[in-house]
């Protein structure tokens, strides 16, 4: 039993870390393990982001106004995960956008230097994240607590049913297929539960859009890429949030 629960904890602790690290070597730890109990865990972390998030629109908001805490909170939940997502949407579009083959893309992707089409990528989508939670206004903390959270929730079933595009050990390749549907299940429920609390009658047309930019995703990584790696589920992440951001801003 006492082994079974120090399994278990390993397995959330590396969940967490690969999916909101600081420093992605310690997901290195996790090598040879799957997340399995940790997969629940993924979304309740990301809604724990998003409400540092909340918490740095509310100073922002009251010190100045919406723009300001909009800013304070895209700046705080980079901070906070170590731009880990951010980096892997500019490495994505980095590789995706500079070789039309599959191993040149790779290649790029696991240059540590920043090139036009990561650049552009990150600009555009920080702007977009930045410009709808200042739009959002007082909806903003709800935006940013459910948002972070189905965002991480996104990126398990690219974990679970796409295979790992490098043959090496990348980043992601402790985690490749290593999301449980039990794990999934729970998950889902909870961030079912948690959107249903924060934004209502919303919820479906968030989960729909986010939901819809993971498949194409999807599609694209496996067509360019044979299936995913650590940057592109940063990727995957880092929109899904701006889907859902989006979408809730359209029903206000």
């Amino acid at each position: 039993m006492r082994e079974r629960a120090r399994a278990a904890a390993h397995d959330a602790a590396a969940a967490v870390l690969f999916l909101d690290a600081r420093a992605a070597a310690l997901a290195g730890a996790g090598r040879g393990r799957a997340p399995g109990a940790g997969d629940a865990v993924v979304p309740v972390v990301g809604a724990a982001v998003g409400a540092v998030g909340a918490l740095a629109w509310w100073a922002g908001a009251a010190l100045a106004d919406p723009l300001s805490g909009a800013v304070a909170a895209v700046a705080a939940t980079a901070l906070v995960t170590g731009a880990f997502h951010e980096d892997g949407l500019a490495d994505t579009f980095d590789g995706l956008g500079g070789s039309a083959q599959r191993e040149g893309a790779l290649a790029i992707m696991r240059d540590s230097r920043l090139g036009t089409y990561g650049a552009l990528a990150l600009m555009l989508v920080v702007l977009a994240r930045v410009a709808a939670l200042a739009s959002l206004g007082a909806l903003a903390p709800a935006a940013l607590i459910g948002a972070h959270a189905l965002a991480r929730l996104a990126a398990l079933p690219l974990i679970r049913w796409l295979p790992y595009a490098r043959g090496d050990d990348g980043t992601g390749k402790p985690f490749a297929g290593g999301v449980t549907l039990p794990g999934l299940a729970a998950a889902s429920a909870f961030t079912a539960l948690l959107g249903a609390l924060l934004w209502g009658w919303q919820l479906p047309a968030a989960a729909l859009a986010a939901g819809a930019v993971v498949a194409l995703l999807a599609a694209w990584f496996r067509r360019r890429l044979g299936g995913i790696t650590g940057d592109t589920l940063g990727a995957a992440t880092q929109l899904a949030e701006l889907a859902a951001d989006l979408a809730l801003l359209a029903g206000t």
